[in-house]
């Protein structure tokens, strides 16, 4: 019995030992890499930092974190952030956010609200901890712009995994039920319901390396091959359906096809120019060019042709649309 109660006090103290030098190791790898944001000149602040979960947890809590990257001018902030792991099992952790917080980028402020959003973080049990697997959740959401405008989500999922047998290629997946967008007074509501009724994404992207630790803390990994297995929105009785897949350059550019599938797409066209995405001299100029293609296809309401990607531009169909976008990470 003697034996037993020191062989107890013993291995609850070895324990304590253990957890307090996981609790010391995750905060000093938090301040360090705040202060090597800062040194890169970004905004890279908190007001407290709070470590918790004794005996088997290590629970990390930021109060008021606020990131922002000069750069790319993306910016984050919110009232607190929380990250919590297992003491025995660290490559896995949960991250929570509160119910309010603020993304900014060049174009515009977007607050979000939202009730239990959580992600779930599996990496490599390797010093540069890369990605296997990640999933996000979050119920109910609105997101209003510096403008006013609302839109609103019953519920968002996304999922990241490594492919198997793949070091830097992974499947990307994301669903969003019932977007409600903030729609101008010129959009017919005749036309369209005020909800879509499905709106996902499922692709594979091949990057340049692995998405680790380093990927934070130095160069982004950059995309080189993008296999889109299927893009869809559906909104009433518009139906808008994207497949392909396209090769990346050094520079960010894309070539290849993607196949555009189009229900009723002369009210996509509309409904496009009505919410400002496009001017309406564009709009007269893209119906008469996909016009023709629709009829070549047998019906007029559909369209089924190719997206081009070449030489640094796109077309859809016989339409030239302009300069292709620079898929590149900052």
């Amino acid at each position: 019995m003697k034996r037993l109660l020191i062989f107890i006090i013993v291995a609850g103290l070895g324990w304590s030992g253990y957890w307090y030098a996981a609790m010391t190791g995750t905060r000093s790898g938090f301040e360090t890499w705040f202060e090597a944001r800062r040194a890169e000149g970004w905004q890279a602040d908190y007001t407290d930092l709070a470590i918790r979960g004794f005996p088997n947890r290590v629970d990390a809590t930021f109060e008021n974190p606020a990131l922002a990257d000069p750069d790319s001018g993306l910016a984050w902030s919110a009232p607190f952030f929380q990250i919590f792991a297992l003491t025995y099992r660290p490559n896995h952790v949960i991250a929570a956010w509160p119910e309010t917080q603020r993304l900014s980028t060049p174009l515009a402020h977007y607050d979000i609200t939202s009730k239990d959003m959580r992600a779930s973080l599996v990496t490599e049990a390797a010093p540069s901890l890369p990605l296997e697997r990640m999933n996000l959740v979050a119920g109910a959401m609105a997101i209003t712009t510096n403008t006013g405008a609302v839109s609103t989500l019953d519920g968002v999922q996304a999922a990241v995994n490594r492919l198997p047998g793949a070091t830097s290629a992974y499947r990307f997946a994301i669903n969003a039920d019932g977007l409600t967008p903030d729609l101008p007074d010129r959009v017919n509501l005749q036309a369209v319901p005020r909800r879509l009724d499905a709106l996902r994404a499922d692709i594979e992207v091949e990057f340049d390396a692995a998405w680790d630790l380093s990927a934070l803390s130095e160069a982004r990994p950059q995309p080189r091959r993008v296999r889109l297995r299927l893009a869809e929105a559906r909104w009433g009785q518009l139906e808008l359906k994207l497949a392909g897949t396209l090769d990346v350059d050094r520079g960010g550019r894309p070539f290849g096809q993607l196949t555009v599938k189009a229900q009723n797409w002369r009210d996509i066209l509309m409904l496009a120019r009505d919410m400002g995405w496009i001017g309406s001299g564009w709009s007269e100029r893209l119906e008469q060019g996909l016009s023709l293609a629709a009829q070549l296809s047998g019906n007029p309401e559909t369209l089924d042709i190719p997206l081009d990607f070449a030489n640094g531009r796109v077309s859809l169909g016989p339409v030239p649309l302009g300069p292709a976008p620079v898929l590149r990470l900052r």
